[in-house]
């Protein structure tokens, strides 16, 4: 056959090759009739395309909310649509589905029976902000909601914005990290859905599935300074008593294949409160009334301060006593010292005044007179005898 890619035209006769300027010309024909077709095809489609993506689109400039949120099964969620002053005499709705102008109203401000039982919605125009509250969620809820405010008018779309909610099966905390002083204690509330409300709870070191204490749905057990209990209505509270350094760490909360992990932090005991514990005395009890106690506090904490100004190891321990205990002692052994002195002085002087001196030669012959004699001393006290 003669076609365009015959690598051997000579080899057409005339007859093919007026065959195939004929059907070419028709096959190039009606090509071009096809590409006409389709182009006015679209041409007319235009202003409905646009029109279609307006009305799906919105305004979605004045209305805003968060962008998406997970729910524990069995719970409930709140919404805030924040809306402008001039929607405040608007009607807002709630709606449910992927594309805002085909979604389903659940809930509206002007009717007051929701189309959904669990779902209510109020209106503040004071704070221009619309809150949507749904209860008792399923797995099967997750999806797109829509947070609307009627506009009005034919030619002009409500202003809306989406947000995602996704619905969990699984275990969530309410803080995921906790502090405690030494000595003090920590509560941890762990949170679960629906489906696990009969399963058993457990809370564990991170990484030690042989350190895990369990509790029995709907019940409570103290196992040392740990105590567990479950409401049997999607919370699971540990309360860690007594802390000690050793019980900072990472921990678990369980409930069948679920888990979440809590960091437990232990601070040291401060000074202050060291000093305080200590130099207050221990109470047996406490007035039960509250002004009572108020005014015994005040007065142990005035007798607290009083008793320490007027105790012993308060006056004694002033500087300025003691180093006026020093100087007196200083001054009476200066005083007593000089007083010593003075009487030895007297006393010599004494002894001195009162004594008779007599001579005495020696008595022996004439030739050693020159030699030497005696001097006698006589007092009070015994004779004393001085040889010369």
């Amino acid at each position: 056959m003669c076609d365009e890619g015959n690598p051997q035209p000579q080899a057409c006769t005339f007859g093919d090759r007026l065959d195939y300027f004929l059907i070419g010309r028709r096959r190039t024909s009606g090509s071009l009739q096809k590409r006409s077709s389709v182009a006015h095809a679209h041409a007319g489609m235009a202003p409905l395309l646009f029109l279609l993506s307006f009305l799906l689109a919105g305004s979605h400039g004045d209305v805003v909310t968060v962008k998406n949120l997970v729910v524990l099964e069995g719970r409930s969620v709140t919404v805030p649509c924040h809306y402008e002053p001039q929607y405040a005499r608007h009607v807002k709705y709630w709606c449910q589905g992927s594309m805002y102008t085909f979604c389903s109203r659940l809930a509206r401000t002007d009717v007051a029976q929701p189309a959904d039982a669990r779902v209510s919605i109020t209106d503040d125009p004071a704070q221009q902000v619309f809150t949507v509250t749904m209860s008792d969620l399923q797995e099967a809820d997750s999806g797109w909601y829509w947070c609307g405010v009627e506009v009005g008018g034919m030619w002009k779309a409500d202003d809306a914005m989406s947000v995602q909610i996704t619905v969990s099966h699984g275990m969530s905390v309410v803080n995921s990290m906790v502090a405690g002083e030494e000595g003090g204690s920590v509560n941890v509330q762990c949170l679960y859905g629906s489906r696990h409300s009969g399963s058993s709870k457990k809370w564990c070191r991170s990484g030690d599935w042989g350190s895990c204490l369990e509790v029995s749905s709907n019940s409570t057990r103290e196992a040392g300074p740990v105590l567990l209990s479950d409401d049997g209505a999607g919370a699971f509270t540990v309360t860690v008593r007594a802390l000690e350094q050793g019980d900072a760490g990472w921990y678990w909360c369980v409930t069948g294949q679920e888990q979440v992990s809590v960091q437990v932090a232990v601070t040291s005991r401060s000074t202050t409160q060291r000093t305080l514990r200590t130099s207050l005395p221990l109470m047996t009890s406490l007035p039960v009334d509250p002004k009572e106690a108020s005014t015994s506090l005040a007065t142990t904490s005035v007798r607290t301060a009083s008793q320490e100004r007027n105790s012993p190891s308060h006056v004694f321990g002033s500087p300025l006593v003691i180093g006026g205990s020093l100087l007196l002692l200083v001054i009476v052994a200066v005083v007593t010292w000089k007083t010593w002195c003075h009487y030895q002085r007297i006393r010599k002087r004494r002894d001195m005044g009162g004594a008779e001196l007599t001579f005495s030669p020696h008595p022996g012959s004439e030739n050693d007179q020159n030699k030497g004699g005696v001097i006698f001393f006589q007092s009070s006290s015994p004779q004393q005898v001085l040889l010369l």
